[in-house]
């Protein structure tokens, strides 16, 4: 019966996509913990009979396995799954967020336990350490030992879990993961301890080991939220899907129904105020729809009939009655969520350079303890010092200089980014910032402010402008709102009355006044079309009429960040939802020759993906909901704080203010960043390979092993710092450089 439901629930999931033929599951799959499972997974399902595609997400730890076989059943992939050593189950949203919010928890309880354990075993700790140097009693030494250990050993149970099972659960499948030598040296340093305080020996560990837990699973706890809150994000496209629609039967009646019921051919109802519930085109009444989901561009659109509209564009003017052309799965929408999941599934195959570190050091560390230990045995040494001398070994070769190496020169980075008003919002974006060549901008709301901006303010009389926008206070327009905002602080005129999709009226002083398109104000447009300018508005009241200049403004610095990232050896080009004609005088402003308009969600990831195949390493910097595919299809992404908040999810790092600086200083401190991170690799490589021929040797205790680990972390974590010393454009920190050329 069990299997019978489990084989409905995979048919239920199973997608077919009748352009390529492939049909594709999606799988939740736990246990995976570094890019080394990802690989794993992949490749093992890849070599599946039947699987002709697998990719799996770390962020979301979603897996997509396609396949073209009619007789392959889903089962299959589970089972190939669960063989390596991880847990797969059919991907139920609901079940996925209980299950991050369980693992949260979870590892906050064994953080808990870890940091309260340790800091009543350093107490006892630092008394045995003085104590050694002074008076202490060998009975009293014993005895804080004992207690250590009372301590130590159900905490670290307790706490070691997260790393326990997963080691083991590679293991008994016959793979290594970096939980491994992580168990090992936790369950080795207790055992050493215990066997030592067995035998009243001056110094044991069980500090080292519970504070090994400790710091790891803050590491752990940290990245877990970091990534349950970006999918959290991620995954909402919610806001902009519509849940019902009017649709209109043949009888001519209005039936409410849920959005997924509608297919080809279906007429649809779509009133001011909602949304497009699926691609469409019109074919009764003209109204005004804000398609920036779509365009990126803030500028609503005038549709009337034979237009064409997509899904989760807001209809802001008349009512329109629609013809859907596709079904709401295969909506516009629901192609920016399947292109949102393939891009950050091929960027999540990134292994950053810790882990590319990390993979070599593990084998070598287990080989050079486990042969010092077969060596000394075989020179006739005592059981209990040959154990001993490669306990010292492991110690001495415990990953905490290699751990560091990273993660200390990330922490004075992220300070350095912090003072700058950039937060990163992935672990390896530093390494990837540095390796890029290209920066690839979006225009609108990104090189440009993201609001439209009333550009011939100046060249209004005052009571006109002041009576404009105070009538522009009684529509909720996009445009009308760059106008508003010139009422200072006037309240809207009585009796204003709207015409959806025109403008809107009223009397002032016994005349009529109107504000709107220029058909329904009857102004002649003359001259207004200047370059730069997104829209045009009208007013007319009496004799007197104006033509308001709605445009997008550039960022205040947006040249000289461009010529600053130039300086770096970039290469800047622009891809833009807007039409050329807008494009061309903001190219021209910021000298930048390669750029292209026109382009949809998809054609975005279409070039990035082609400057891939390039060779080239690109920097998306957007802040649109059409941007949100292409910021995950890039090598590295960057968004303002203006951005969407699907977009600000997808990019590695959110800036803030109106200023484009944070771009260029983002690159060149990651630049020397990545230095420092080089050079504390080959600092922990050198101190290795100068300390383990000691310990092998038998000439250094584990204290003095654990002293000496501690050391090269200070060393690493000092390099670290002299990160605030860079200088990086111009000889000047990156912030002087772009402002003095503002200037």
């Amino acid at each position: 019966m069990k299997a019978a439901t489990e084989t409905t629930e995979l048919s239920s999931l199973i997608r077919r996509d009748r352009t390529t033929g492939m049909t594709t599951i999606e799988l939740a799959v736990e246990g995976v913990m570094c890019a080394g499972c990802i690989t794993r997974i992949e490749s093992a399902l890849k070599r599946t009979p039947g699987v002709e595609d697998a990719r799996l997400n770390f962020t979301t730890k979603r897996l997509t396995v396609g396949w073209r076989d009619r007789d392959f059943q889903p089962s299959i992939a589970i089972d190939t799954v669960e063989k390596l050593g991880y847990r797969a189950r059919p991907m139920r949203q609901a079940e996925a967020d209980n299950g991050d919010r369980a693992t949260s928890r979870y590892l906050l309880r064994c953080l808990g336990v870890a940091g309260f354990a340790a800091m009543n075993i350093m107490l006892l700790s630092v008394s045995v350490w003085s104590g050694n140097v002074t008076d202490i009693t060998p009975e009293t030494r014993d005895l804080f030992h004992w207690l250590s250990a009372l301590i130590a050993l159900p905490a670290a149970a307790y706490a070691g879990r997260p790393f326990f099972q997963s080691a083991w659960s590679v293991l008994r499948n016959g793979h290594v993961n970096m939980d491994v030598p992580i168990s090992l040296g936790i369950i080795l340093a207790l055992g050493m301890s215990l066997v030592e305080t067995a035998n009243h020996a001056e110094h044991a560990y069980f500090d080292s080991a519970i504070m090994l837990i400790f710091f790891l699973l803050c590491g752990r706890f940290a990245d877990h939220t970091l990534r349950r809150k970006t999918r959290s994000v991620a995954e909402n496209l919610a806001a902009f899907k519509a849940e019902t629609a009017h649709r209109i039967s043949v009888d001519n009646e209005i039936v409410l129904v849920p959005a997924s019921a509608l297919r080809p051919g279906d007429r649809v109802l779509v009133k001011p105020g909602e949304r497009i519930p699926a691609d469409g085109r019109v074919v009764s009444g003209s109204s005004s729809i804000d398609e920036s989901i779509v365009t990126g561009e803030s500028a609503p659109r005038s549709i009337g009939t034979d237009d064409n509209v997509y899904a989760g564009s807001l209809n802001i003017g008349a009512a329109i009655t629609l013809k859907i052309t596709r079904q709401t799965e295969d909506s516009f929408v629901a192609e920016v969520d399947r292109l949102l999941h393939r891009a950050v599934t091929s960027k999540s195959r990134y292994v950053r350079l810790a882990d590319r570190a990390a993979r070599l050091y593990a084998p070598i560390v287990h080989a050079a303890s486990a042969l010092t230990l077969v060596g000394w045995l075989a020179a006739g040494a005592p059981v209990h010092d040959a154990i001993i001398v490669a306990i010292s070994v492991l110690i001495i070769t415990c990953p905490c200089a290699l751990a560091l190496a990273v993660p200390a020169v990330q922490v004075v980075a992220a300070n350095r980014f912090f003072r700058s008003g950039i937060f990163l919002n992935a672990g390896d974006a530093i390494e990837r910032f540095a390796d890029v060549d290209t920066v690839v901008f979006d225009k609108t709301g990104t090189l440009t402010l993201p609001e439209p901006q009333l550009i011939n303010a100046e060249g209004i009389a005052p009571d006109t402008l002041e009576q404009a926008a105070r009538l522009a206070l009684s529509t909720k327009h996009p445009l009308a709102a760059s106008l508003a905002r010139h009422a200072s602080g006037s309240l809207p005129f009585d009796d204003v009355s709207e015409e959806p999709g025109r403008g809107i009226r009223t009397t002032i002083g016994g005349v009529e006044a109107r504000l709107g398109s220029l058909d329904f104000c009857g102004v002649d447009p003359g001259r207004a079309s200047e370059a730069g300018v997104s829209s045009l508005l009208a007013f007319k009241c009496g004799d007197r009429s104006a033509i308001f200049l709605i445009g997008q403004s550039l960022r205040p610095d947006a040249a000289a960040t461009v010529n600053a990232l130039r300086r770096l050896g970039l290469h800047v080009k622009i891809l833009s939802g807007d039409r050329a004609e807008a494009i061309t005088p903001v190219a021209d402003r910021l000298g930048v020759s390669d750029w292209q308009g026109s382009l949809k969600p998809g054609d975005k990831v279409a070039v990035l993906e082609s400057l891939k195949r390039g060779g080239r390493r690109v920097l998306m910097v957007g802040d649109g909901i059409n941007d949100a595919a292409a910021l995950a299809t890039a090598w590295v992404s960057l968004s303002p704080i203006s951005a969407s908040d699907l977009s600000q999810a997808q990019a590695d790092g959110v800036f803030l203010g109106e200023s484009l600086r944070p771009v260029a200083e983002t690159v060149a401190t990651s630049r020397a960043a990545r230095a420092l991170m080089h050079q504390n690799l080959w600092l922990a490589a050198i101190y290795n390979a100068l300390a383990v021929p000691l310990a092998i040797a038998g000439l250094v205790t584990p204290l003095i092993a654990a002293a000496a680990m501690s050391g090269s972390s200070i060393i690493v974590t000092l390099n670290a710092l002299r990160l605030g010393l860079f200088r990086q454009i111009d000889g000047k920190p990156a912030a002087s450089a772009i402002e003095a050329k503002t200037a």
